[in-house]
């Protein structure tokens, strides 16, 4: 179990300093940066021994703890071969810093396969979730973010599922927001109760049940635009289908940004247009920019994870950092506990 924040006012996070891809380089500039913004964390840095020898400011940190690790989980190794035969990566021993009770909170951009099944591994499951969600942020129009799982780690799901990710997500969104009900929406064709599947048909039920006995705060069906309209806190999709919506914001986020590039740099008359108009398509692009975002929660382990993208530069490792950082601080993983034993005849409830 993590350390009790009751009894400890320092938080703790291991970072895995070898995921990703640029490894030590993007990681431990931004644990640096990430120290001096808050003076209450300590950190947990795992790596090979040259982690240490890279940076002299880290090594010499009174808040910095060093954890050797031998091995690396690359990001086109198996899950097999992350489980089996690297055992002592830095990924794996950085969850165990979790599991130990050493550390509140785990960090990783390695592979996301390979976190997921290390983490189920060696944390297991909390009683009453079948599978583990990844939740994280998009922006929207409202000007602040929607949180949606599940991204990727489970393709097919149950109506069960959905509905325990629903439970999860308002816990996260409360955790960190201090929103009390945040709102849900089930991710659909269509508005119409009688859209989708057999699985979001069934989910529906069981998310309308949970809202009847105030374990929810469910909306209805969304569709995808209602993502970024900011309709609801909180989507609930498979892993499959948010996915999908996660790399298509990515790109649309790149598209804007290159969009922007090239109006300034076409002619004389652009260029001074674009100047005149340079504070809004700033704040614009910052609004946009995936990085800020960066940083999924592993929900429904017996011990926080956060999964950084693995192409993210100091900034954006920085963000991850932020956000295990806030659930720690507001016990994300009792919140989780206390909303699932308060649902949980909802979510054993038949579907009528």
């Amino acid at each position: 179990m993590s350390p009790s924040l009751s009894t400890n006012k320092t938080i703790t996070i291991a970072v895995d300093c070898m995921g990703g891809d640029h490894g030590l380089q993007i990681t431990l500039p931004a644990c640096s940066q990430f120290l001096q913004r808050y003076p209450e964390v300590h950190l947990i840095l795992v790596g090979r021994p040259e982690a240490k020898t890279a940076s002299p400011f880290l090594a010499v940190h009174t808040r910095c703890q060093w954890v050797e690790a031998q091995d690396v989980v690359a990001m086109d190794d198996t899950i097999e071969t992350a489980l089996r035969r690297r055992k002592d990566s830095s990924m794996r021993v950085a969850v165990e810093q979790v599991k130990a009770g050493h550390a509140h909170a785990a960090v990783s951009a390695g592979n996301t396969g390979a976190l997921m099944a290390i983490a189920r591994y060696v944390l297991k499951t909390l009683e009453g979730i079948d599978r583990p969600a990844i939740a994280s942020q998009l922006p929207n129009q409202k000007g602040g973010s929607t949180t949606v799982l599940d991204l990727g780690a489970n393709v097919d799901c149950s109506a069960e599922n959905l509905l325990q990710f629903a439970v999860m997500g308002s816990a996260l969104v409360t955790a960190t927001t201090q929103i009390p009900q945040p709102i849900v929406g089930l991710l659909n064709i269509g508005e119409e109760a009688i859209k989708g599947n057999d699985t979001i048909k069934q989910a529906g039920e069981l998310l309308r049940i949970a809202a009847a006995q105030n374990h929810l705060n469910f909306f209805g069906n969304v569709e995808g635009n209602d993502i970024f309209k900011g309709t609801t806190h909180i989507v609930v999709c498979d892993g499959f289908v948010g996915n999908v919506a996660l790399k298509a914001s990515e790109g649309l986020a790149s598209m804007i940004s290159g969009l922007i590039r090239q109006e300034f740099s076409r002619n004389w008359w652009t260029k001074l247009s674009g100047l005149v108009a340079y504070p809004v398509l700033t704040a614009f692009k910052k609004r946009v920019d995936h990085r800020h975002y960066n940083g999924a929660a592993l929900l429904g382990l017996r011990g926080l994870v956060f999964k950084s993208h693995g192409s993210a530069d100091a900034f954006a490792f920085e963000q991850a950092l932020n956000r295990a950082y806030d659930a720690a601080r507001n016990g994300l993983i009792e919140k989780v506990q206390a909303q699932i034993a308060s649902t949980q005849s909802s979510l054993q409830a038949p579907v009528s």
